[in-house]
C-alpha cells in the first residue's frame, strides 16, 4: 500500500497535514488509568512553557472527561467556528486552549461512540487555527483507545510523557501506555511519578500515602526516562478548582516539581 492512500485511509489530510507544520513539538499526555492528575500535569506544563516565552497550546483530547477548560478558567467561553476553521481561546499571552467543554453545556454529557470521537480528534488538530506554536500539549483521556490510537496515527513525530502515581496498579497500566506509545512510534519523552509522597504542612513529616519512587524503578527497567516525582501538595487541589495552576504559588512543592520537570521536557524537545 502506497504512503498517499494509506494516509486517505487513516484521514490524514493534506490540510491537517499542513496545520500540523505550524507546531514544532507535539506532546500526548498520557496515563493507562485515570486519577492520576494527567490533566493537572497538562495544565501546569502548559502554563510553566508558556511563561518561559514558548507559545504553546493545549489540546483537550478527554472527549468524556473534558476539565481543561474549568483548570484553565475558560469554562464560560465557547469555540466559534467560521465553518472551516475553529478558533482556540486565547488564555494568556503565549497560551490557547481547545476543548469539547467549551462546546456543550456545563453538565451535558458527550455520549459519543468512537467514529464521533476519532472524528473530533481531527477536528482539533486539523481545523483549530492554531497559530505557530513552540508546544502542543495533548492532554489524553485515561488508556489507549480510539483517542490514543486516533492521535498516535494522525500525528507524525508525536512525543509522549507518561503520568502515574507509584502504586503498582496504577504503574502496570501507565507502563502498558507507554508500551503503546513507543509501538505506535512516539517519540516517549519520560515518565512522571504524580502524588510522590506527602509533607505535613504543620509539622514537616512525609508520609508516603501512595508509596513512592516506584516510577523512577519502573521506568529505570524499561528504559525510559524519568522526569521527576510531584509530591501531593493541598494547594495543587485548590488552585486546579479555582482555575490558577500550582505553579503561580513560588512556594507550592508541587509547583516547583512541575517546573522542573518543563524545563527537562524542554530541554529534551526539539530547539
Amino acid at each position: 500500500m502506497d504512503d498517499e492512500r494509506k494516509k486517505r485511509i487513516m484521514g490524514i489530510t493534506p490540510e491537517l497535514e499542513e496545520n500540523l507544520k505550524r507546531i514544532r513539538n507535539k506532546i500526548a499526555v498520557l496515563s493507562g488509568k485515570g486519577g492520576v492528575g494527567k490533566s493537572t500535569v497538562s495544565v501546569n506544563l502548559a502554563f510553566a512553557l508558556s511563561e518561559a516565552g514558548f507559545k504553546t497550546g493545549v489540546m483537550d483530547a478527554d472527549i468524556h472527561g473534558p476539565n481543561i477548560a474549568k483548570m484553565l478558567s475558560i469554562e464560560n467561553h465557547r469555540l466559534l467556528s467560521d465553518g472551516k476553521r475553529i478558533k482556540p481561546i486565547h488564555v494568556t499571552d503565549k497560551l490557547w486552549a481547545v476543548s469539547m467543554a467549551l462546546a456543550f453545556k456545563r453538565d451535558e454529557p458527550v455520549a459519543w461512540r468512537g467514529p464521533l470521537k476519532t472524528s473530533a480528534i481531527r477536528q482539533f488538530l486539523g481545523e483549530v487555527e492554531w497559530p505557530e506554536l513552540d508546544f502542543l500539549i495533548i492532554d489524553m483521556p485515561p488508556g489507549t483507545g480510539d483517542e490514543a490510537i486516533t492521535v498516535a496515527q494522525l500525528v507524525a513525530g508525536c512525543s509522549a510523557v507518561i503520568v502515574t502515581t507509584p502504586q503498582e496498579v496504577a504503574l502496570l497500566d501507565s507502563m502498558r501506555a507507554a508500551r503503546f506509545a513507543k509501538e505506535s512510534n512516539m517519540n516517549v519523552l519520560g515518565v512522571i511519578e504524580n502524588m510522590s509522597g506527602f509533607a505535613c504542612p504543620h509539622c514537616g513529616k512525609e508520609a508516603d500515602i501512595f508509596k513512592k519512587g516506584n516510577a523512577k524503578k519502573a521506568a529505570e527497567e524499561s528504559g525510559i526516562e524519568f522526569l521527576g516525582s510531584i509530591p501531593l501538595d493541598p494547594y495543587a487541589v485548590t488552585s486546579t478548582d479555582s482555575g490558577l495552576p500550582a505553579i503561580s504559588n513560588e512556594k507550592s512543592p508541587a509547583g516547583k516539581a512541575l517546573r522542573r520537570i518543563a524545563e527537562k521536557i524542554i530541554s529534551l524537545s526539539e530547539p
